[in-house]
């Protein structure tokens, strides 16, 4: 990740999608050369000088104080997980050009039993751990079941951007297919900010960039959004379609893991296909215990 070219990329985009009069300024009409705000606009509206903003905008984030990100933030509008994502970049360039790059870990990463069994006793509820590049690490038998078709290649790990982009059949399961793609890209691109030098995220960014163009064009879009609560509306292979609301919570022993909860309307009639999930899910469990036992017997 070049993280100069990251904070020139990410005030760029957020300046052009805004217009004089949203930011109180007189618009004179007239044509511009670039789309929404001038820098000269941002800088005054910010409270600075033009030079420093034109500075910072070309990635030079050395010394730059809370002051000066709060008022950008302000002039931008940024919100929340955008205002996270400033102050990630900026903190990440001001580590030095050239920090060590964080190396793949050796083994699969994984939570501790204590999550695994609080995971196991949701029963009723799918539910999953996974980390900051979308990585499914943890899951109970509800949730292997929503997500199945990602469980099907047992040498990789199940991933949630992996899947949107590569997998066919993503376009099927999510009824939003556009509305998936952006999130998963927008929830990346702030892991990302977070952890820029981290080599298995940037091999990740690698492989979807060089495959998948709908990726390539989101990745430029440099938006950013936080995990924290939402509906996914999706058409399980097996039940049909299933609208799930999902709150997110940070595991704080565990740092960067994030799991999610999906529950589904009472008396709904994704209730009730979730229910018929849940019968399947055991069903199919008791069964492929049944065939290992004949075949470690056999």
């Amino acid at each position: 990740m070049d993280t100069r070219n990251d904070i020139r990329e990410f005030l760029t985009t957020r300046r052009a999608r805004l217009t004089p009069g949203q930011v109180g300024l007189p618009d004179f009409g007239g044509r511009r050369r670039v789309p929404g705000l001038r820098r000269e606009e941002v800088a005054l509206v910010a409270g600075m000088s033009v030079e420093y903003y034109v500075r910072l905008e070309r990635g030079n984030a050395t010394g730059v104080s809370e002051a000066v990100l709060e008022g950008i933030s302000r002039a931008l509008k940024l919100d929340d997980a955008e205002r996270s994502h400033l102050y990630d970049l900026v903190r990440a360039a001001n580590k030095g050009a050239h920090p060590r790059r964080r190396r793949p870990r050796a083994r699969t990463q994984q939570v501790r039993p204590g999550v695994q069994q609080l995971l196991d006793a949701m029963d009723n509820v799918p539910a999953l751990v996974q980390n900051g590049r979308l990585d499914i690490i943890a899951v109970n038998t509800l949730g292997r079941a929503v997500f199945s078709q990602m469980f099907e290649q047992p040498q990789q790990t199940p991933n949630f951007i992996r899947y949107v982009f590569l997998d066919p059949r993503a376009q099927d399961f999510y009824r939003d297919w556009d509305d998936a793609a952006q999130q998963t890209v927008a929830l990346l691109r702030t892991e990302a900010g977070r952890t820029p030098h981290d080599r298995v995220l940037s091999d990740l960014v690698g492989e979807l960039s060089t495959r998948s163009d709908a990726f390539r064009t989101l990745w430029a879009s440099h938006d950013v959004r936080e995990h924290r609560t939402g509906i996914k509306i999706i058409h399980h292979p097996v039940v049909g379609d299933l609208d799930l609301s999902y709150e997110a919570m940070n595991l704080t022993s565990d740092r960067g893991l994030l799991l999610l909860a999906y529950t589904a309307e009472p008396g709904s009639p994704s209730r009730d296909a979730l229910t018929m999930l849940s019968s399947w899910a055991a069903t199919t469990s008791v069964n492929e215990h049944s065939d290992q036992n004949t075949t470690d017997r056999g």
